[in-house]
């Protein structure tokens, strides 16, 4: 650990001694980078911004995350913002570059700053970073203001809802809390982990697999019962029970050229003749 952390300070006193760049020179390594593809002129461009890379990077500190992995990522925007960065405009790359690592920077953090993902859009971006600030400012001290208020103010200043602000000041309300984290009992003692409160309304695993054994067995004796039909009855039954579209009485009158009504006895009688047979197999069917 000392010896990582000293190379952190070596890093980060190497970027502050790099010299800054004039503007003709600073345009003139964008250009060969752009131009010629020069890895030099790029690792110049990009060294002398390093120290913007670091004030940027500890402004976000207090989100509670590594300040080497925060550089790191504004590094990755340097290079995006060196990759895009276009020399013929009148504009220096340090403006240029300060929007390509704060999204970056951002961008992590919101990726890693919970385990539960939230928002990804402008508009919860803007929420998750400003929410704090804006909160403070409206409640100032010595004011006696409801959340609901504070809420609404800060929703319309952001351009979210209102719940949207409620949700995100409970993720930062609160740190994620592991599943396996210990739960006292009354002395003190380790009782259970929280993960062993967690209520499951589903079904038990041999209720599941009891359902799927006899909705199996329930298909072979339809299958088995079928056989008992005419082509017509085994047809009609089909189309009008088990495909996923079903067929209407005059559709298959008119596919049969038969009535519909004819339609609709001989899918009465088929229905029967199944309700018989299969009572007669499986007894069991009619007492369920």
């Amino acid at each position: 650990m000392a010896e990582i952390a000293g190379i952190r300070r070596q890093f980060v006193r190497a970027a502050m001694d790099a010299p800054f760049l004039e503007r003709e020179e600073e345009r003139r390594l964008a250009e060969q980078w752009k131009d010629r593809q020069d890895q030099e002129a790029l690792h110049r461009l990009t060294s002398a911004h390093m120290r913007l890379v670091i004030a940027l990077a500890s402004r976000f500190r207090h989100y509670g995350l590594p300040m080497a992995d925060l550089i790191q990522e504004g590094h990755v925007g340097l290079l995006e913002a060196a990759a895009r960065f276009e020399p013929e405009r009148d504009v220096r790359f340090s403006t240029y570059a300060t929007w390509w690592i704060r999204a970056s920077i951002q961008d992590y953090i919101l990726r890693n700053w919970s385990i539960v993902r939230g928002g990804t859009s402008s508009a919860q971006k803007a929420l998750f970073f400003n929410l704090r600030r804006l909160r403070a400012r409206l409640t100032r001290a010595g004011e006696d203001r409801m959340s609901e208020e504070v809420y609404s103010e800060i929703a319309e200043a952001i351009g979210v809802s209102l719940k949207d602000v409620a949700t995100m000041d409970a993720r930062l309300s609160g740190p994620d809390t592991s599943l396996n984290a210990p739960v006292s009992d009354a002395d003190g003692g380790v009782a259970a982990e929280r993960m062993e409160f967690l209520v499951d309304d589903g079904p038990l695993q041999d209720e599941t697999v009891g359902g799927a054994i006899d909705a199996e067995r329930r298909v072979g004796w339809l299958q088995g019962a079928l056989e008992v039909l005419n082509e017509r009855e085994l047809r009609i039954l089909k189309a009008r029970r088990l495909d996923e579209e079903q067929a209407t009485l005059e559709a298959l009158g008119d596919r049969l050229g038969i009535s519909k009504e004819r339609v609709r006895q001989i899918e009465s009688r088929a229905m029967e003749k199944l309700k018989k047979v299969l009572i007669e197999r499986h007894p069991e069917m009619a007492a369920g």
